[in-house]
């Protein structure tokens, strides 16, 4: 059975279609594709850039295999010659990309890949589809961690994501951008993110009686019982949360921690705390979840909530759940190339970006120029794999995350509020403006 999400069939038709008029013509020179977004959606100040090592994996293993070369077949699309040219593709083109975890601004591309045009163009769509969605996440979830600095956030979005794959790259990108962990499993095992959990509704609705329903938890997590209390009677529950961790405690137990889930939030917090705080349990802590994103969190700054469980809004990045962005051929057989069409525009050549610093070591600002071209400030792009093979094992996420915690560290206050703020507009070289140009010329004269 192939993993769908390996297939080489897991792409858009127009990319076989094109590759079999490439062969026709003879046509597979050098080619260079960059994928960029053209504009931050309204409500986002920066991106990040994530997804880059699922890339190069899909890149690594990418292949035909013979059960999926039957299938095109049989669609009659494609001749004899085009599907046995199939049998031996492999990705041996070079990758340039941004560390995964940098922050980056319109038109600024984040991978560039650099292949025989066959290859470069058949990968298109797997490409688009994973730095999309896993930097469509982290930029919506880091939003929640500067809604709310030191506080415990756990993805929550398993059950609503838009499938399996969503599910576990949404975890993985949370992570990155600064959650504590997620309630996913199966992202604990695969990525090495840290796993939280506590319990549902039905726990307590099984047993005759609440009471018994968090001590029989308790008993059976010792270590880590974290209790729901809002079932019936959310401040009612509390306080019997007081009478059974006094009573465990005699016994070598301990209830970590409570967990508001419907209600005003704020409200039942504050009544909360004062009744674990009277009965003595201050070391309890308050957890919360519903239905919540970084404005809630922002509007909850003031309660006294430890951690909050952050699902729907954050791995659908509802406010915000696309971007407007590209994977552009920019050269083909060492000529400048490049889309001029209304609106969608794009700058040609191999590109670098470079990030100015002030005195501070903020972001002042980013300047957008050829390959080659050297300007002030750090380049940002790095070469990731060369003839189809990673040059270095990609960084854990826990890796990615000290970048993306060092990478805020170097964020402009502006660009830290949740309402939009003057954006950074990267600045292009005259460099840039002369190859486009040049690109605009030739492409002039090839019209006659």
């Amino acid at each position: 059975m192939i993993d769908p999400a390996a297939s080489a069939l897991l792409t858009d038709l127009y990319e076989l279609t094109m590759l079999q008029a490439y062969r026709d013509r003879g046509m597979n020179g050098t080619a260079v594709f960059e994928f960029f977004s053209r504009k931050l959606p309204r409500e986002r100040n920066f991106l990040i850039a994530a997804g880059l090592e699922q890339v190069l994996g899909y890149l690594r293993g990418v292949r035909f295999a013979a059960e999926e070369l039957a299938f095109l077949e049989s669609t009659g699309r494609f001749s004899a010659g085009f599907l046995k040219s199939l049998e031996d593709l492999r990705f041996t083109g070079d990758v340039h990309a941004m560390p995964e975890g940098t922050l980056f601004f319109p038109d600024e591309p984040i991978l560039r890949v650099t292949a025989p045009l066959r290859e470069a163009q058949l990968i298109e769509s797997r490409i688009v589809n994973l730095l999309h969605f896993q930097t469509v996440v982290a930029s919506k979830a880091v939003r929640s961690v500067l809604a709310a600095p030191g506080k415990l956030l756990v993805d929550f979005g398993l059950r609503r994501a838009h499938g399996a794959e969503a599910a576990l790259l949404s975890a993985r990108a949370s992570y990155i951008a600064g959650f504590s962990g997620t309630a996913t499993v199966l992202a604990g095992m695969r990525f090495g993110v840290p796993v939280f959990g506590t319990m549902a509704h039905s726990f307590i609705e099984a047993h005759d009686s609440e009471s018994q329903a968090f001590e029989n938890f308790v008993r059976s997590h010792p270590a880590n019982a974290t209790l729901l209390i809002d079932t019936y009677d959310t401040v009612e529950a509390a306080r019997k949360v007081v009478r059974l961790a006094a009573r465990l405690e005699r016994d070598g137990f301990a209830v970590r921690g409570v967990r508001i889930d419907s209600g005003d939030l704020g409200e039942y917090a504050r009544q909360v705390r004062r009744v674990l705080d009277a009965g003595g349990m201050q070391a309890i802590t308050i957890f919360a979840s519903s239905g919540l994103d970084e404005y809630a969190l922002r509007d909850l700054a003031a309660a006294p909530i430890d951690g909050f469980g952050i699902g729907t809004r954050m791995n659908t990045s509802a406010d915000a759940p696309y971007l407007d962005c590209a994977y552009k051929l920019v050269e083909y057989d060492g000529r400048p190339k490049r889309k001029r069409s209304e609106g969608k525009a794009n700058w040609p050549g191999r590109k670098q970006v470079y990030r100015r610093f002030d005195t501070e070591g903020r972001i002042a600002g980013d300047t957008l120029t050829v390959e080659g071209d050297c300007q002030e400030g750090t380049p940002l792009l790095m070469a990731v794999m060369e003839g189809g093979r990673p040059i270095a094992a990609s960084p854990s996420t826990q890796a990615v995350r000290e970048h993306v915690r060092a990478q805020l560290a170097a964020l402009p206050v502006r660009l830290r509020s949740l309402n939009r703020a003057d954006p950074v507009v990267p600045t292009c070289s005259q460099a840039l403006r002369a190859l486009a140009s040049q690109a605009d010329a030739e492409a002039d004269r090839a019209r006659g």
